[in-house]
C-alpha cells in the first residue's frame, strides 16, 4: 500500500510540474489549475485503486460453475491427489454434485442441495444436509473474497482444508 502511495504522489509532482512549466499564464491562474488537476487525480487514482483492491460482491448466479482443487496453495503430491480424485459443480437447480473421481473417471457422485445466503451485502454458500453424505460435505464452505474472483475451503477431518477454485478439471501433465 506504501509502494501505491509512493507511486501517486509521484504522479502528482511530475503532474503539477509538467502543467506549471508549459503554462504561459500567470502564476495565479497556474496555481489555481495545478491544484485543481492534483484533486481530480488523486480522485480518480484512488477511485481506480479502491476498484482494484475491493473485495468481489458475490450473488447467487456467482456460485454457479465447476471447481477442482485449487493446487497453487499447497503444491505437491498431496495437492495433485487431491486434484485428480475430488472435483464438484454447482448447477442452476440449486444442486450441488460433488465427484469422487480417479483421475477423469467418476466413480461416485454425492448431491446435496444449496442456497445463497445473504450476508454483509455478498451472498454466502450454504449446504443443505438431508442425509450425511460424504464428510466434505457435512459443514458449509468457508468463501474467502477477493478482489477479481473467490475460492471455497471445505474442511476435512481426513485431509484437513480442502481449497476450490472454479475451473475446468484437466489431466495433469
Amino acid at each position: 500500500m506504501l509502494l501505491l502511495q509512493l507511486i501517486a504522489a509521484l504522479f502528482f509532482i511530475v503532474l503539477t510540474l509538467s502543467t506549471y512549466f508549459i503554462s504561459k499564464e500567470s502564476n495565479t491562474k497556474k496555481a489555481i489549475k495545478i491544484i485543481w488537476i492534483g484533486v481530480v487525480s488523486l480522485i480518480i487514482f484512488f477511485v481506480g485503486l479502491n476498484l482494484c483492491v475491493s473485495k468481489i460482491i458475490l450473488g447467487k448466479d456467482d456460485f454457479y460453475g465447476e471447481y477442482v482443487i485449487d493446487r497453487d496453495f499447497f503444491s505437491g503430491e498431496n495437492a495433485d491427489w487431491q486434484y485428480s480424485h475430488f472435483r464438484f459443480e454447482i448447477k442452476q437447480n440449486d444442486s450441488l454434485y460433488f465427484y469422487l473421481t480417479d483421475k477423469e473417471k467418476i466413480l461416485k457422485t454425492y448431491v446435496e442441495m444449496t442456497k445463497a445466503v445473504n450476508l454483509n451485502n455478498s451472498a454466502r454458500l450454504k449446504i443443505i444436509i438431508k442425509n450425511p453424505s460424504y464428510h466434505t460435505l457435512k459443514s458449509n464452505p468457508t468463501i474467502y473474497r477477493e478482489s477479481w474472483g473467490f475460492y471455497l475451503v471445505f474442511d476435512s477431518p481426513f485431509y484437513g482444508n480442502m481449497f476450490f477454485r472454479k475451473g475446468r478439471w484437466g489431466l495433469i501433465k
